[in-house]
């Protein structure tokens, strides 16, 4: 079978992991699939974003879900426009075959229900189909298998409860291992549908009829994703909001990433959990949303924020569950992990203070403010956002890159952003003096101690060198876009921490740039925009469109992109790169406008 890979006793083990670039996401809010080119579910995590995988053959694990043409094909695909549904399409000798994919929308946060339809064009297309279930990161099987129906099926997994419609004509080829097998063959003109539910209950009622289905997330994308139309690149645009909104939960919460431990480049042990919501990240995506003039993801994403601030306060994480708790702590999973690193989930970022969080909380509730969007739960959470800068600034944080703890330049600057911003928006009554004292005081203390001799910000008192988010509080209104010291950054950011238009975050030593890390997409457009800031709009184009390009064919983005070897590295997708891309994709098509 094509791209499967086996132990060394023979014993099948699932689909050997792809490069990242081929790789299209389902998501339905509650959780994502990571489908690949030979029609194989690599990775999926049920119940939730967080849960533990049942498809985990990405890292090296147990469990797939596969639809694959039986004879040689040559791979393509594309998301239906606004959504994602994606469609796999395989030329055969013979025809074409195209599988139809998509997870029901919105999702159930307590199930999940995955559509496939197989469609023939030209000539019988013959598929094998394997559904081989894996909890527990694959430790556990399928079992309890039961015939409910002519073409139904249900089982267990652990905890987990299945259900799988379309499967008429099964052979339980290693049914005692979990792993069951159908030989399809679909007439031209024709279609097969396949409806497999995976949640942490009994399946409701009868099996989903496959047409309901399909309808009902039809509408529901539709509904959700704006046309986006006056945006560079609209159908980029809307493909992007889409999949920051398939990883927004209906708590609010948006995860960074579907999927952990997928190692950056070069250093070994930077492999991470990022199925977490981050502070930062939510705030990005809510000012895109905003940018875009677009009211619920920037609803969703004041909401969650708003109540992490009530119930936590100077205390805030840096990241929570997409429920709003702690983030459980790193521990090692017992596989393989995806080629070049190993497996962890959790994260110790619970333990990180980073002051950045408050600026950027700041940020987002006056962006919801601007758009008349700010209720008086709001209005407090700012408060209380602005209270922790004020108590907090002088301590050393771990900042946006979650370092060891210093007195992060950006940190302050950002936080300075956040204060004006929301002082400026007249939200914040007799207390917009003070916010506005507390901004010109953090910018005077960075200007104090992290301004580098050539002119420009260093990242901190004690660390001379440039560093690609301090590219970020002038275009958030910290200091004027015409200071001195705005335009010494971008300029020494572009000679020194760039490559053909590939942004770097900062340099680590005295390696070149390439080997260090990848490039780092968010820098990337976030320089587009430091340009834009500047009037040069022949720059910003060009920023964008090359960070643009440094995806696959599914459009996805990763956190960086290694120039050298074209191969996207780090969790998928990145949520916050699309944000950036959103913004940018509205933004840039306007005349530039001071926060």
């Amino acid at each position: 079978m094509p791209g499967t890979g086996t132990g060394d006793d023979g014993e099948f083990e699932g689909f050997a992991p792809h490069p990242l670039r081929q790789y299209a996401l389902l998501a339905d809010g509650e959780r994502g699939v990571l489908l690949g080119p030979h029609g194989d579910h690599g990775w999926m995590c049920a119940p939730r974003w967080d849960s533990d995988a049942v498809f985990s053959g990405l890292v090296g694990g147990r469990g797939v879900y596969a639809v694959t043409p039986c004879e040689p094909h040559v791979w393509g695909g594309r998301y239906e426009e606004g959504t994602l549904i994606w469609r796999n399409r395989w030329i055969t000798r013979h025809g074409v075959i195209e599988s139809r994919e998509a997870l029901a929308y919105p999702g159930d946060p307590h199930r999940a229900v995955v559509l496939r339809r197989v469609t023939a064009h030209g000539a019988d297309a013959r598929l094998t189909v394997v559904l081989e279930p894996r909890a527990g990161f694959g430790a556990q099987p399928l079992r309890d298998l039961t015939r409910e129906d002519t073409d139904v099926w249900s089982g267990r997994a652990g905890s987990l409860y299945l259900r799988w419609r379309g499967c008429a004509g099964l052979r339980a080829e290693g049914a005692g291992e979990g792993r069951l097998v159908l030989d399809l063959t679909v007439a031209p003109g024709t279609r097969h549908d396949l409806v497999l539910e995976i949640g942490d209950r009994p399946p409701p009622g009868p099996a989903p009829r496959p047409a309901d289905a399909w309808a009902a997330t039809e509408a529901a994308w539709q509904a959700r994703v704006p046309p986006l139309s006056g945006t560079l690149a609209p159908r980029d645009a809307r493909h992007w909001y889409a999949l920051l909104r398939g990883l927004t939960c209906s708590t609010g919460g948006m995860v960074a990433a579907a999927t952990t431990s997928l190692p950056e480049r070069a250093e070994e042990g930077r492999n991470y959990d990022y199925r977490y919501v981050w502070i930062r990240d939510q705030c990005f995506a809510g000012q895109a949303a905003a940018a875009a003039g677009d009211g619920p993801l920037l609803d969703a994403a004041v909401r969650f924020v708003t109540a992490r601030l009530h119930e936590d306060g100077p205390h805030l994480a840096p990241a929570y569950t997409v429920d709003g708790r702690p983030v459980p702590e790193e521990r090692k999973l017992d596989l393989p992990g995806y080629p070049g690193g190993f497996d962890r989930v959790g994260n110790r970022v619970g333990r990180q203070f980073q002051l950045d969080a408050f600026g950027e909380a700041l940020l987002l509730l006056a962006a919801a403010a601007r758009q008349d969007r700010l209720d008086a739960d709001g209005r407090r959470a700012a408060a209380l956002a602005a209270d922790a800068v004020a108590a907090r600034h002088r301590r050393p944080d771990s900042g946006i890159w979650e370092l060891a703890p210093r007195r992060w330049t950006h940190s302050r600057l950002i936080c300075a952003a956040g204060l004006r911003v929301m002082a400026a928006g007249g939200t914040a009554g007799r207390r917009g003096a003070d916010w506005r004292g507390l901004a010109d005081l953090l910018v005077a203390e960075a200007a104090a101690a992290c301004v580098h001799p050539s002119g420009r910000w260093q990242r901190a008192p004690d660390d001379p060198r440039p560093d690609g988010a301090l590219l970020l509080p002038p275009v958030r209104g910290a200091v004027p876009a015409g200071d001195p010291r705005t335009v010494a950054t971008l300029r020494a950011c572009t000679t020194e921490l760039s490559d053909d238009f590939f942004a770097y975050r900062f340099r680590h030593d005295a390696r070149p740039l390439p080997e260090a890390e990848g490039a780092f997409l968010l820098c990337g457009f976030v320089t587009a925009l430091a340009e834009h800031q500047q009037g040069d709009g022949t720059a910003a184009l060009r920023w964008f469109e090359r960070n643009r390009a440094a995806c696959g064919p599914p459009g996805l983005f990763s956190e960086e992109y290694d120039v050298e070897q074209r191969q996207m590295r780090g969790n998928l997708p990145q949520a916050f790169v699309h944000a950036l891309a959103l913004e940018c994709a509205v933004r840039l098509t306007r005349p530039w406008r001071e926060p």
